[in-house]
């Protein structure tokens, strides 16, 4: 039976509800979403990568102290006067561009009770659609956006999909993993999901990352599902139980994934970012080479 055109997906959910606790004290009054990647914002490249993969809207759940997230994205009338009376052209369309990348809603997760509720929190906000979810703290360093590879391969499947990449077998138990059988090329049949498995209890080494298709039909699940450890509601959980209900995949991107999120990860991206700078990748890239020589 030859499937109905896939409904195209509109919307993505950002979760920034998050302490950012592994950045303290620099996250104290900073949301970490906001540290400096060279020179924007980590939660711009995220915003920017669902633009580029033709996005409508984006969902931010959010929460006290995460203001300075939407004000980044808002128009600031003051701002752009004194930019354009001092002639600050380049910085002042940069501005400019950034208060018109894309229609925001922001939505409060109340209580932090995990990523499954911040995902739950956005059902009315989403309706009955399909919709993406990208992690705030998951920088994807790509040709093309890894939301749009996602979506490419959406449009042929139209079942929910996870993006995932290979780690280390020792760092399998960071993440949630896996398990399934090749369905294509860098395409994988979801057979079970696993968080955080212990050491040799999972001969798959396939890690989910901050990328994910969803149907709204998870919603559902997501109010049922048991909170786990620290009474927080897990994303994983609920797919598990969703691939016992439908199909869904798991898709190794063409991409760098790193995790802005943890320190090291986080100094990782601002190397790579700043090696890819149209203006200063050059430049950098002798001071590299000169701090490599002196140590």
């Amino acid at each position: 039976m030859k499937k109905s055109r896939p409904q195209r997906i509109r919307k993505a959910v950002i979760p920034v509800a998050g302490r950012g606790t592994r950045f303290l004290p620099a996250s104290k009054a900073i949301p970490k979403e906001m540290l400096t990647i060279v020179d924007r914002p980590t939660i711009q490249y995220i915003v920017e990568e669902a633009v580029e993969s033709g996005i409508d809207q984006i969902i931010f759940i959010s929460s006290e102290g995460k203001e300075a997230i939407e004000n980044h994205f808002d128009y600031d009338y003051e701002l752009d006067t004194v930019l354009e009376k001092k002639g600050r052209e380049k910085l002042h369309d940069e501005v400019k561009r950034i208060s018109s990348l894309i229609d925001i809603v922001s939505v409060r997760q109340k209580k932090p009770l995990g990523l499954g509720h911040a995902i739950l929190s956005a059902r009315n906000v989403v309706g009955d659609e399909p919709f993406l979810v990208l992690l705030g703290d998951d920088l994807v360093l790509s040709e093309t956006p890894c939301c749009r590879q996602m979506l490419d391969l959406y449009n042929e499947v139209q079942e929910p999909i996870v993006a995932v990449q290979s780690v280390p077998e020792d760092q399998t138990s960071r993440y949630g993993i896996v398990e399934g059988e090749p369905s294509s090329a860098r395409v994988y049949k979801v057979e079970r999901l696993i968080e955080k498995p212990a050491p040799g209890t999972t001969d798959s080494n396939l890690a989910i990352i901050g990328r994910y298709i969803l149907h709204p039909d998870i919603f559902a699940i997501l109010a049922k599902t048991t909170p786990g450890q620290g009474g927080e509601i897990q994303l994983t959980d609920a797919l598990l139980a969703l691939t016992k209900k439908r199909a869904m995949y798991a898709f190794e991107f063409s991409g760098t994934r790193y995790d802005a999120g943890d320190k090291m990860g986080y100094l990782q991206a601002v190397v790579a970012y700043a090696l890819h700078h149209p203006q200063l990748k050059d430049d950098f890239r002798r001071h590299i080479k000169e701090v490599a020589a002196s140590l």
